[in-house]
């Protein structure tokens, strides 16, 4: 059983060494923090109780970084179907024991076993088929997929109770198992790919074996599928993949018909029929059955589908924020975990991280925008899932752009199939906005001082059309030491229309260690007091400062515009 990327939910400050550690171990998790005691966590909730209970509902793995009696006493009232729960673990706040509360037929020991071996401790597991058998007979491994559930349980329960069994069909992962094997019992595991009828005395095991090739995606594909599989007397548990061609990459009637039946797509080179195609996917395989536009290819052992054709590739182009790991959205960090190649910027690519050892990083120099997003397409075309990097969102002056201009310029098939997203990110002057109160909180622009992709004449027409529109401004890449003027030149324009006491917010590495913010004023702003790291962030002429309490200033701009209107 497969689920949903596990929720890290703690309790205080003292645990937060112990959940990144375990997010090692699933890079994708969030460490979900209690507000007002824990400062760092990816997210924060306001209730214990109520956050773990909605997980739990949600389906979504657990893993509590508490005493286990806390987490028992919050679910209990949900606790009504054992078949249909999520793993939930309780994790001691040292990492010194691991212990799988629920979810023994959804993984929970695998997940218990793979925390223990990252901390470095044994996982307490106590279910009693997995202590007596060193396996879970009503979980099996990849590969293989139960056949039903209810009866399985009553099943183990007279395995436990001292029945003997017999083992028919390949199931190399139960050799190992201390079963009290008997060529004559009544009792049996199957293994195999026909569809058979439950019984009580016989454990039914699919291994995901078969591979449904289909020559052209219509109308109602799951039924056709499902239909080609009766008529061949194969268990639909035992169905692997789907196979087409790669012609149809990007048909959206083929994902939808993978996703309803619970199965990757793989695609292979076009074929003469519907069984060549078949054989070219899966050259091991026996074909038992074939229509005009289907056939149903079966192998002995479970499909690698590694070997199977190749996956869609995935371009996915990301935003990390400013750059501190709870301002980076959930989505992003899903794709990041996902990835098989990350390419961008070496900074930002390190800043992304920690990766796996089987993820290839492709630094390049911030310059090679154009060759960073040919080199995705043509990574992402062959089928590896590819990510883009970039600081803050990748649609404001970042890669988003880049990669968009590269395949509008490219008729490559190939690079058009690729599935592309673009996941946001949140961009440097609303990072910088957030910390300074609200200095962006009516109409604003956004503007690179950058004149090295675009002519400074029009930079400055811009400037002055914006300034005289009294929005408040965000400047991009204010200075550096190969422009060192136009700042200056910049706040001359603006100042044409601005009195000299409006608020300026100066944010540098705002979401980065040693990030600094302050505000001063229009007037006594000089561009020695900004570097290429500082987001300049400009007031309309109703923007406003006020003191804070704990020294500096809010700033904000108001939504209203003239006169305020009466409360």
């Amino acid at each position: 059983m497969t689920h949903s990327t596990p929720a890290i939910v703690i309790l205080g400050q003292g645990s937060l060494a112990t959940a990144r550690r375990i997010q090692q171990v699933y890079p994708a998790a969030l460490i979900h923090g209690l507000a007002g005691r824990v400062e760092g966590a990816d997210r924060t909730y306001p209730e214990f109780g109520a956050t773990l209970r909605e997980l739990y509902q949600q389906d979504t793995p657990i893993i509590a970084l508490c005493a286990a009696g806390i987490v028992i006493r919050t679910l209990a009232a949900l606790l009504l179907e054992k078949g249909a729960e999520p793993p939930v673990l309780a994790v001691a706040e040292d990492g010194s024991a691991v212990v799988p509360l629920l979810g023994g037929l959804g993984g929970v020991n695998v997940m218990a076993r793979e925390i223990a071996s990252g901390l470095q401790v044994a996982a307490a597991i106590t279910t009693s088929g997995e202590l007596r058998f060193g396996t879970c007979l009503l979980n099996p491994p990849s590969g293989y997929a139960l056949g039903d559930l209810e009866l399985g349980k009553r099943f183990v329960s007279d395995l436990l109770a001292g029945h003997s069994v017999r083992i028919e069909g390949a199931a190399p992962w139960l050799e190992q198992a201390q079963l009290v094997e008997d060529p004559l019992a009544q009792r049996s595991i199957h293994v195999g790919s026909n569809a058979r009828e439950a019984s009580a005395n016989e454990l039914v095991i699919y291994p995901r074996s078969v591979a449904v090739a289909i020559g052209a995606a219509a109308a109602d594909l799951p039924s056709t599928v499902c239909a080609a599989l009766q008529q061949a007397n194969v268990a639909v548990q035992a169905l692997a993949c789907l196979v087409a061609p790669d012609t149809e990459m990007a048909n959206p009637v083929l994902h939808e018909a993978a996703v309803a039946l619970g199965v990757p797509l793989r695609f292979v080179a076009p074929a003469s029929d519907i069984g060549a195609l078949a054989r070219s996917a899966v050259p091991e395989a026996t074909i038992i059955a074939t229509t005009n536009n289907v056939a149903v290819a079966v192998t002995e052992q479970p499909l690698d589908l590694t070997q199977v054709g190749r996956p869609r590739g995935r371009l996915a182009v990301i935003g990390l924020g400013p750059g501190a790991a709870e301002l980076m959205v959930p989505a992003v960090k899903a794709e990041l975990a996902r990835a098989t190649d990350v390419l961008g910027y070496e900074t930002y690519v390190r800043m992304a991280g920690p990766f796996r050892a089987d993820q290839v990083l492709h630094c390049t120099d911030n310059r090679e925008e154009m060759q960073r997003a040919r080199h995705a397409f043509e990574l992402a075309a062959r089928g590896r899932s590819v990510i883009v990097v970039s600081s803050g969102d990748p649609g404001v002056f970042a890669m988003a752009a880049a990669v968009l201009e590269a395949l509008h310029e490219s008729s490559d098939p190939a690079w058009h199939t690729v599935e592309l997203e673009i996941l946001p990110g949140v961009s440097a002057s609303l990072a910088t906005a957030a910390q300074a109160g609200a200095p962006l909180g009516h109409d604003f622009c956004v503007m690179s001082l950058s004149d090295n992709l675009k002519p400074w004449s029009i930079i400055e027409k811009r400037l002055d059309l914006a300034a005289e529109a009294d929005l408040a401004l965000a400047f991009y890449n204010p200075i550096s030491r190969s422009r060192p003027w136009q700042l200056g030149r910049a706040l001359e324009i603006v100042a044409q229309h601005r009195k000299p006491e409006t608020p300026v917010v100066l944010g540098r590495d705002i979401g980065r260690p040693g990030q600094t913010l302050r505000t001063t004023t229009l007037g006594a702003l000089t561009p020695d007091q900004v570097d290429m790291r500082t987001m300049v962030l400009v007031g309309s002429s109703t923007t406003c400062a006020f003191p804070r309490a704990e020294g500096g200033d809010w700033v904000y701009t108001p939504r209203w515009y003239g006169e305020k209107p009466a409360s």
